[in-house]
């Protein structure tokens, strides 16, 4: 009988500790945490209600001495007005065929590829700088200021246009080392941004205006500058020349002096798609129009040489050797008869 009483005390022990374990765990469901329990008042106070309930914060209620502390201490309203560059580059599109016949052939036109020179045919060799100056007569066609469906007709906005539509990458130097982003060249024609305060005069509410000051105008840009190599190649006894780069270049009196600026260089053989597309003015017949690439290619255009490295072994522009515009100029045709004169001699009649 004595064991039998230690066993039914042993079994309602058990009994006991499972009814409190069980009991233990029923509150740990039902209560959760000290955190948990304080996210809703975090959803209160950041967050929107989902419960249907809602809020303070919800119903946009302010009393109405937090609503004049809020009108006083409001920021300025700040409206931007850039009007520099986009009217210049972009046009609009004509809604009815501007030509009496369907022109789509100007789309689809490709440069040809060019003929490959390989390092042992090239016989001969130089690098050659030149400046085109559109205000002679031969270029004109370089500052015609049309308007067409394909955009800007001014070359300058065809060089723009190649780099924000056609994504050809500018470069800051002729070696093409150092590339200059899109943004900073619509900087630099642009100009520096400037905030004018603009005052209502009904209200007497006073805005900020953000706008450019400073632009450049297109057609003050009206040089530009070419970077060519002369070859002879042997295998097809033929003079080469091949543009290598182009530059637009910028002048701006500082002081009491003129000063030229380049704006950026395009790698040539890039830009040669887009010069594809755009057709070059004619005085005489507007349907017989050539590309700028072929105008390029055929050399129609006038130009004068700055820099060569025929026997130049300081690597100096003509402008710090010789300092007469006028010799300079000699010494340029001088350069070119030399170049010709090397091509004919290299024949015998």
């Amino acid at each position: 009988m004595k064991l039998n009483r230690w066993m039914v005390a042993g079994f309602v022990g058990l009994s006991m500790m499972s009814i409190i374990d069980a009991d233990a765990q029923y509150r740990r469901r039902t209560n959760p945490p000290a955190q948990q329990q304080q996210q809703p008042a975090q959803q209160q106070a950041g967050k929107p209600d989902t419960t249907g309930k809602g809020n303070l914060r919800d119903l946009n209620f302010n009393p109405p001495a937090a609503q004049q502390m809020q009108q006083q201490s409001a920021p300025p309203k700040y409206e931007y007005r850039d009007t520099a560059l986009s009217l210049q580059t972009q046009v609009a599109q004509s809604m009815r065929n501007n030509y009496a016949v369907d022109r789509n052939l100007i789309k689809d036109r490709k440069p040809l590829a060019y003929e490959h020179i390989r390092e042992d045919d090239a016989f001969f060799s130089e690098f050659i700088w030149r400046e085109i100056d559109a205000r002679e007569k031969a270029n004109l066609s370089f500052r015609y200021p049309a308007i067409d469906d394909n955009g800007d007709q001014r070359f300058i906005a065809v060089l723009i246009s190649a780099i924000t539509k056609d994504s050809v990458l500018a470069f800051g130097d002729e070696r093409f080392t150092t590339p200059i982003s899109t943004a900073k060249i619509i900087n630099q024609l642009a100009g520096k941004l400037d905030t004018v305060p603009v005052s209502d005069p009904e209200t007497g509410e006073v805005t900020f205006s953000i706008t450019r000051a400073s632009s450049v105008n297109f057609d003050s840009i009206y040089t530009f500058r070419l970077k060519e190599q002369v070859i002879f190649d042997k295998e097809s006894s033929r003079l080469y020349f091949r543009i290598i780069g182009v530059c637009p270049v910028l002048k701006r009196k500082v002081g009491n002096k003129v000063s030229s600026f380049d704006l950026f260089w395009l790698y040539y053989p890039d830009l040669r798609p887009t010069l594809a597309k755009y057709e070059v003015y004619n005085s005489r017949n507007f349907s017989g129009r050539m590309t700028w690439e072929e105008l390029f290619e055929s050399r129609f255009f006038s130009s004068y040489i700055t820099k060569t490295t025929w026997n130049n072994p300081s690597n100096l522009p003509l402008a710090s050797l010789i300092k007469d515009p006028l010799f300079r100029l000699l010494e340029g045709e001088n350069i070119k008869e030399k170049i010709f004169a090397f091509e004919q001699n290299l024949w015998s009649y």
